[in-house]
């Protein structure tokens, strides 16, 4: 499968897009639209070079999801890729969210498991609150 506008507009409003390298709540240099690979302070690119670098690392995130071999409606996968594209291949995989899809995609307890994914640093963060919220309610529409 493949991320609908929908999805990709999604993880663009969670992100934002910052044309600067930035420190983000988590420790890491962030740029573009979150991307995290390579970057370093002092970095800059524009909005095009932002759009690839997501378009890049979206695939990296639709190939995990596709990778569970989990049959999943277009706005559960949207869902699961902005998770991922947010948390991380790793953490996805080690995920009981994903443990819970593989038992059952319509697991009411899958929303649970989205909202366990606000922390950063150690502390809540406000805004992953929100954007675990928007996942959720995604993955759990018709």
């Amino acid at each position: 499968m493949k991320t609908s506008n929908r999805g990709i507009e999604l993880i663009k409003a969670h992100e934002g897009f910052s044309s600067r390298a930035y420190l983000c709540p988590a420790g890491k240099w962030t740029i573009g639209y979150g991307h995290t690979g390579g970057v370093k302070s002092g970095d800059v690119i524009t909005e095009a070079q932002g759009e690839a670098l997501l378009r890049s690392d979206i695939a990296t995130a639709e190939r995990a999801v596709n990778k569970t071999g989990l049959k999943l409606t277009q706005n559960q996968f949207d869902a699961l890729v902005s998770f991922v594209f947010n948390v991380g291949t790793g953490n996805f995989n080690r995920s009981t969210l994903l443990k819970s899809a593989k038992v059952s995609t319509n697991d009411p307890r899958i929303r649970q498991e989205f909202s366990r994914w606000i922390y950063a640093d150690g502390k809540i963060e406000p805004g992953l609150v929100k954007r675990r919220k928007t996942e959720a309610d995604l993955y759990f529409s018709k």
